[in-house]
């Protein structure tokens, strides 16, 4: 096989990487508010760039209970139909995006979310309804020392072109309706905890015209050095 042709298909082979995350929370440096409050905002990721931010439209409390295996997690109560945790992040250079987190709640917390995303903060797609993960119809209760698998959460909007290489993509785990974790309603007192968000992605593949240019580049530098 010509050379030339080996190089030009390791050019295009390298436009293609492992996925990598590309923001993630675990909630580990967070400290919650003291006082009830409506909104929290400005949550910065822990790795990688982007913000957390919840509504309520009631003053709720927020708290860091323990996480999934981990010393804190992002929660709190006084949840209503259309509240929600929103997470921000620039997905830049990357395609084929995955979403994962771990979710639970007290039983009297929401058990119904719908996972929806934006690309202007604005306007909203639902792409999936889920349930919190329950054991026999009751709470998965956390603690720092175990972690539960079956509390995690998993999407994938690879299929999703729209979330590929932009600046602003914003997922929102939003409540459905006011089935509690047990099964009967929703009460005040209860909670709603995540942990570990995490957005990943592949590295996106560079362009057909970039693919080309960077071979013919790569046959002319050979083409050079055989020369000598």
């Amino acid at each position: 096989m010509s050379k030339y042709f080996v190089l030009a298909g390791a050019l295009c082979i390298s436009g293609v990487a492992n996925a990598a995350v590309i923001s993630s929370w675990n909630f580990e440096n967070y400290t919650a508010p003291t006082t009830a409050t409506t909104d929290v905002t400005g949550v910065a990721a822990d790795t990688g760039t982007g913000t957390l931010s919840s509504h309520h439209g009631t003053a709720a409390t927020f708290s860091t209970p323990a996480g999934n295996g981990s010393v804190k997690s992002f929660s709190s109560n006084t949840w209503s139909v259309g509240d929600y945790d929103q997470f921000q992040v620039a997905t830049t250079g990357f395609q084929a995006i995955n979403v994962s987190f771990d979710q639970t709640g007290s039983n009297t917390g929401p058990r119904d979310f719908t996972f929806s995303y934006s690309t202007d903060g604005t306007n909203f797609t639902a792409f999936q309804s889920y349930q919190v993960a329950t054991n026999a119809g009751a709470s998965i209760g956390w603690s720092s020392a175990t972690a539960h698998p079956e509390s995690n959460v998993v999407f994938d909007l690879s299929g999703v072109a729209a979330l590929n290489n932009v600046s602003n993509v914003y997922f929102r785990i939003i409540q459905a309706d006011t089935t509690s974790v047990n099964g009967a309603t929703v009460l005040v007192a209860g909670s709603d905890r995540v942990d570990n968000f995490t957005v990943s992605g592949t590295a996106a593949v560079p362009e057909p015209a970039s693919i080309t240019a960077l071979g013919l580049g790569g046959l002319a530098l050979l083409r050079r050095r055989r020369g000598k």
